[in-house]
């Protein structure tokens, strides 16, 4: 008995062991500018290939698939095989997270890779090669307008990529943005990169500006200015050439960084500094305007307090105003029209207080006072506003005001009377309140788990039915995948190589769902029988075919946002049509 349960247990073993889903990594350590393989091998020809996320990496290339099957004395082997080519985008140490298949309804996912990214590694070149390299021939540049400003003074960065006459650069990616730590910034937009003519190091370069930025510094001492990082595609000439004599171009990838950068920023002096200075630094014009100065009682004005000029507008506040008692000053309206170049910031701010009178007679607003540091002269000026006198026709006067308040005698404002209706309707709550036992609650607790036993009985044998129909299920699976990935490849529409993936995966399900097939069976020529016999249009079979060829292709294919657009639709078209036809 002992030998027949060992007997067993190994065949058990041995079946298991019949499946194998494993990531295999060309190395386990590599330089930030080095390559990294990653196959997913199986030996079963899984369906609804998953592939993991790869965060800190990029894919530059893939998926690939190559399938093999060979037989051996007598003995067949398989394989599939996921291939794809990446790039890390950071240091540190990463994970190739799982991947996921199905086979023979069951999910099967692979074991997670560790990968220790280093700085980046010398790469030996070939002292053969003449071909041209991108690290002498591309450079990004941040320049300063100035390294020693004031606080609150305006600096300007022009962030540009040079690269020379011999290489050419076709997109780039962000790796790591700038960062204005104890600035405040104001990014200017770029509408359209142009590629211009320059001189650099001494040599004709093209260059293009990337970003153009003002900054504020807000305190004083040393800041840094965190650095841009990019991740260019490059075409590189090579010493060979093809058939007709022409050079060949090779695709290449290059990481360039502005480098960090230090600003020295001195402290507005502290001689002369005005009482009331609010950190206005620049060059300004300041004024208070009323709207009137004549007015009724129960008119109202508008007293706009404003600055105008050329430095940190949205970085100080503007005095208030003092009125007297009689005028009733309400809370500022803020507005801005402020435009921001590499020259800085310029326009005008104001703040607009409405102020309506109580009493007849002359009021006066006394004069204001604004102070700010002139960058010019290295000195603060304060600028004085008139008085404005604020003259009442007609109304109550302040004293009559005075003798109805009694012997208190204050200069009081009255407030408007309200008046609050007495409620019409009442929620009154009964003292007395019924019992539960007995109630239509109590009863309708107590008969209900017997009237949902019926419910629970019909249900399980209905569930019990869907179970047992193996082929159904098989179906309605594919049928729910293909739908899953539709709707995927319409999300990712804007995104040319997930949107073929997925399209590719929603037809092949297609299939599985209407002709009960597995992916071994999708040859051509079969599904073209299939189809066919199913009484389907050979025209929209042959398109079928035609576009699941070309999802393929398309992905690594230049192509357009119109043209992917129009693959999705026709897609959704012949599926309609054949699910109509079969």
């Amino acid at each position: 008995m002992k030998r027949y349960l060992i007997l067993i247990l190994l065949s058990f073993q041995g079946l298991i062991a019949q499946i194998q889903f494993e990531t295999k990594v060309s190395k386990t350590t590599l330089g930030l500018n080095e390559r990294l393989r990653v196959d997913f091998a199986m030996n079963i020809d899984g369906d609804n290939f998953n592939q993991p996320s790869f965060d800190g990496f990029r894919v530059i290339a893939g998926p690939s698939q190559q399938v093999s099957q060979s037989w051996i004395n007598g003995r067949s082997t398989f394989e599939k095989v996921y291939s794809y080519y990446l790039v890390p985008n950071q240091k540190g140490n990463l994970t190739i997270k799982q991947a996921t298949i199905e086979y023979n309804g069951q999910v099967y996912k692979t074991t997670p890779v560790k990968i220790n990214v280093t700085a980046a590694v010398e790469q030996p070149r070939d002292p053969n090669d003449t071909s041209i390299s991108a690290d002498n021939n591309l450079y990004l540049i941040a320049d300063i307008s100035k390294t020693n400003p004031y606080v609150n003074e305006p600096i300007t960065v022009v962030y540009k990529l040079y690269f020379s006459n011999n290489i050419g650069i076709s997109n780039f990616r962000e790796l790591n943005k700038p960062k204005y730590n104890d600035f405040w910034s104001q990014n200017i937009d770029i509408k359209q990169l142009v590629a211009e003519e320059g001189m650099f190091k001494g040599e004709r370069y093209r260059y293009i500006v990337l970003k153009k930025a003002v900054l504020y510094p807000q305190k004083s001492g040393k800041l840094t200015i965190e650095p841009l990082s990019l991740d260019i595609d490059v075409q590189l000439p090579t010493n060979r050439r093809d058939v007709y004599g022409r050079v060949v171009i090779a695709d290449d990838s290059k990481r360039v960084s502005a480098g960090a950068k230090t600003i020295n920023v001195k402290a507005l002096p502290e001689a002369g500094k005005p009482v009331d200075f609010s950190g206005a630094v620049g060059n300004f014009d300041f004024k208070v305007t009323p709207t009137k100065t004549s007015l009724k009682n129960g008119e109202s004005l508008d007293l706009i307090v404003s600055v105008t000029g050329k430095g940190n507008m949205k970085l100080f506040n503007l005095p208030k105003p003092v009125v007297p008692n009689a005028l009733e000053m309400y809370d500022a309206v803020h507005s801005e029209n402020v435009n921001t170049t590499l020259a800085g910031t310029s326009g005008k701010i104001s703040d607009s207080y409405a102020i309506i009178p109580q009493y007849k007679g002359n009021y006066p607003v006394k004069p204001m006072q604004f102070s700010y540091f002139d960058l010019g002269s290295g000195k603060y000026k304060t600028i004085s506003s008139p008085e404005i006198m604020i003259t009442i026709l007609d109304g109550p006067t302040a004293t009559d005001a005075t003798a109805s308040n009694g012997e208190n005698g204050k200069n009081k404002i009255s407030a408007t009377e309200q008046f609050k209706f007495i409620k019409l309707k009442t929620n009154l709550v009964a003292v007395a309140k019924d019992d539960f036992f007995g109630s239509q609650l109590f009863y309708g607790l107590l008969f209900f788990p017997f009237l949902m036993l019926p419910i629970i009985v019909l249900l399980k044998k209905k569930k019990e039915a869907i179970d047992g129909d193996v082929v159904g299920n098989r179906i309605r699976r594919n049928n729910k995948l293909a739908k899953k990935y539709l709707s995927e490849a319409k999300k990712q529409i804007n995104n040319k190589e997930p949107f073929y993936v997925a399209l590719e995966k929603a037809m092949h399900n297609f299939l599985k769902a209407k002709l009960h097939i597995e992916t071994s069976e999708m040859s051509k020529d079969n599904i073209k029988d299939l189809l066919l016999t199913r009484n389907a249009n050979p025209v929209a079979v042959d398109d079928f075919i035609a576009l699941t060829e070309n999802c393929e292709i398309a992905r690594y294919a230049p192509s357009s946002s119109a043209t992917i657009q129009k693959d999705y639709d026709k897609a959704v078209s012949i599926i309609s049509d054949l699910e109509k036809q079969i």
